[in-house]
């Protein structure tokens, strides 16, 4: 627990900072683009509050190792992995200028990074023949790095409201330090409870009120972190089942696989052409129903954004409850991810074709 405190206390003061300065930096880190089909806030925002989440992480580090927490040198290492793309997407939010193919690639070095310094490598999936591919050293490491990337970068693309993609991650994280105290694996305990404090500091700036985003920086960093949580988990504990980690990221890891399909097979343009077809846009757009009149107050903008965050996180928890509840039972696993998946593409194509249930609408008078 002294690491939750410490961590939450650190994003808090550090996130708070960020915001008080804004006006010192916001030329170089603030979201200015107000216009984009991905931008939903109602003025410029600090993007830059994955500085507040890396540096929370790292006061949980220097406190096991001023407590004498004998997995503080593992944490240590998982940082030190951690830097590329954290560091890259630092960079976009104070550049503008990183192209996501290299954000991808440095999330890639990171990944690697984790494999040499912590061994997390996927050994194990459930899945018939790739289980046979992955006992040659050459595709485990193939299929780790394309998980951590893809992982990272899915966390990214639910990047889109305020509160959406840090309480996902916060839920996730959580499960996997259940887990992990199930099955008494401290490292990961220690690890996921400085996670859960450093993002709780953040969000309390982000939602509702929007005062400062995660950024690149934020989002990559969290998504690692989740991945490699993860990884290790099952790598160091054979009573976890495999599907356990993907099932409890279904929505982020679904949505961008939903997503490239869209992009490339059904629209064939570039899959990292951004749009305003996610589901998390749809919904904002067409279940909360607020009027969107060019005179409306910023304030009423806002919560109109963060009022699309809630819809998310109950379908997150669709697959993070049974997750828990099942977490070393791979056929009940499997069935819960299918089942996840339906009701994704249900939800989907009933509000993309202007068929959404009454009861999911969200509607507002003056």
């Amino acid at each position: 627990m002294p690491f939750l405190v410490i961590s939450f206390l650190a994003s808090l003061l550090v996130a708070l900072l960020l915001i008080r300065s804004a006006a010192r930096h916001g030329h170089r880190s603030a979201d200015s683009d107000l216009d984009g089909p991905q931008k939903f806030h109602a003025r410029p925002v600090p993007r830059i509050g994955g500085i507040a989440v890396f540096t929370a992480v790292l006061a949980g580090a220097l406190l096991g190792e001023v407590s004498g927490e004998h997995d503080s040198h593992l944490i240590w290492l998982l940082i030190v992995a951690s830097l590329p793309t954290f560091a890259f997407g630092l960079a976009e939010d104070l550049t503008k200028s990183v192209s996501p193919r290299r954000r991808l690639f440095f999330t890639a070095v990171s990944a690697g990074l984790a494999i040499f310094l912590l061994g997390g490598v996927i050994h194990r999936t459930t899945i018939p023949g790739i289980d046979h591919l992955i006992t040659m050293a050459p595709f485990a490491i193939a299929l780790t790095l394309l998980v951590v990337t893809g992982v990272s970068n899915a966390i990214n693309i639910i990047d889109g409201f305020n509160g959406l993609a840090s309480m996902c991650v916060l839920m996730m994280v959580a499960s996997i330090a259940y887990v992990a105290f199930q099955v008494g694996d401290s490292f990961v305990v220690t690890a996921g409870l400085i996670t859960i404090g450093a993002v709780l500091g953040f969000f309390v700036w982000n939602f509702p009120a929007g005062l400062i985003f995660l950024g690149d920086g934020g989002a990559y960093l969290l998504g690692f972190v989740l991945a490699e949580l993860s990884i290790l988990l099952i790598h160091r504990n054979p009573a976890v089942s495999p599907l356990f980690p993907l099932l409890l990221c279904a929505y982020p890891i679904f949505e961008t696989v939903f997503t490239m399909y869209r992009r490339k097979v059904v629209r064939g343009v570039a899959t990292a052409a951004p749009d305003g077809i996610h589901l998390h846009t749809l919904i904002h757009r067409r279940l909360v129903r607020w009027t969107l009149e060019s005179n409306l107050e910023r304030r009423r903008l806002t919560r109109r954004n963060s009022m699309t965050s809630p819809y998310l996180w109950m379908l997150c928890m669709c697959s993070v409850v049974p997750g828990v509840l099942w977490w070393n039972s791979t056929p009940i696993l499997a069935a819960f991810l299918l089942l996840f998946i339906l009701i994704y593409l249900w939800l989907y194509a009933r509000i993309v074709r202007f068929r959404t249930p009454r009861w999911l609408v969200f509607r507002r008078t003056r």
